[in-house]
């Protein structure tokens, strides 16, 4: 997912995409665990993809202050 994308939903898109993403994530390190995950990588993508949308929240609030 593209940061500039991202930077077009609003907050609380961003919030609810985040709890998504960490609910794929959980489920992801369940499959890996289990062994039935086809690709490690995508443990490594979600991840990044949460930072991202975590730091376009935070830079956002430090604007807005």
């Amino acid at each position: 997912m593209k940061s500039s994308e991202l930077r077009k939903l609003s907050n609380e898109e961003l919030k609810e995409k985040v709890i998504e993403l960490k609910k794929k994530l959980f489920n992801l390190r369940f499959q890996n665990k289990i062994g039935s995950l086809a690709k490690n990588s995508e443990i490594k993508q979600t991840k990044k993809d949460i930072a991202r949308i975590l730091t376009i929240i935070r830079e956002r609030e430090l604007t807005n202050k």
